[in-house]
């Protein structure tokens, strides 16, 4: 009889040990702020720096193309695209350095600063712009941020959270409002409105695999709301996270050098 007490004490013990553990996790991850979300979803998506390959599809009522490019990226202060295809628009580079951006163009061999006011213009024909793909403002410097809610998307319990711009940012975007699932905190939707408040765009993520040493969505389409039939899909094809890579390598001599 005495051992089928200690046996049950012990029992009791190691349930009430692991309910007291998981009440904590919980209370934790409610706890957090919802800055700190997304500091963790966004640095999962992006690394301490990053080499990788991607596509690019723009999809029209009537016609469809795909681009190929690779990057590489340090931080949030260094970025760099090479254009690998196709072949007319081959050897294309993209470089941003801290606050300034550029665009190598091979075919009339004329490098192009790319001014703040043309942060808003279509990337390469698509529904990305400039600063959506060379991610001139930073979602995390530049907006104050609102745990807003939380909602299920495609059977994800996720944070809502929205994002609105600092009073001296200069940003694009009068709000911007995320779906970070609770689980692997994975960015899952987008919403971007314009000082108005109008949602102009929306970007849904999907495709949760392993990439490197992590699982992150593989592929994002941007909608815009106002051009039905109009979407551009991106996908990421092969990528190494926390590479070493020096900030020299982001420098204008480089963009007419790197393959």
């Amino acid at each position: 009889m005495k051992v089928v007490l200690k046996y049950t004490h012990t029992k009791w013990f190691i349930l009430l040990f692991t309910c007291l553990m998981m009440n904590q996790a919980l209370a934790q991850q409610d706890s957090l702020s919802a800055r700190e979300i997304l500091r963790i979803a966004d640095e999962k998506m992006r690394g301490l720096s990053s080499e990788g390959e991607y596509s690019m599809t723009i999809v029209r009522p009537t016609w469809s193309r795909t681009v190929i490019m690779k990057s590489w990226s340090k931080g949030t202060e260094y970025s760099m695209i090479y254009i690998t295809s196709p072949a007319r628009e081959k050897g294309q580079v993209f470089l941003k350095r801290e606050k300034d951006m550029w665009n190598w163009v091979p075919s009339i061999e004329r490098l192009i600063k790319i001014p703040p006011s043309m942060m808003m213009q279509s990337w390469m024909g698509s529904d990305f712009t400039n600063d959506d793909l060379l991610k001139e403002s930073s979602v995390l410097k530049d907006y104050n941020h609102v745990l807003s809610g939380e909602e299920n998307i495609r059977g994800y319990d996720c944070y809502k959270l929205s994002l609105y711009p600092r009073e001296d940012a200069a940003v694009v975007w009068g709000k911007l409002v995320m779906w970070i699932s609770k689980e692997g905190y994975h960015r899952l939707k987008t919403e971007y409105y314009d000082e108005d408040q109008y949602l102009i765009n929306e970007e849904n993520l999907f495709d949760i695999r392993r990439m490197d040493d992590r699982e992150i969505p593989t592929r994002m389409e941007m909608v815009p709301m106002d051009k039905k039939g109009n979407k551009t899909i991106f996908r990421f094809l092969n990528v190494k996270f926390d590479i070493d890579i020096k900030e020299s390598f982001f420098s204008q001599q480089n963009m007419k050098r790197v393959r």
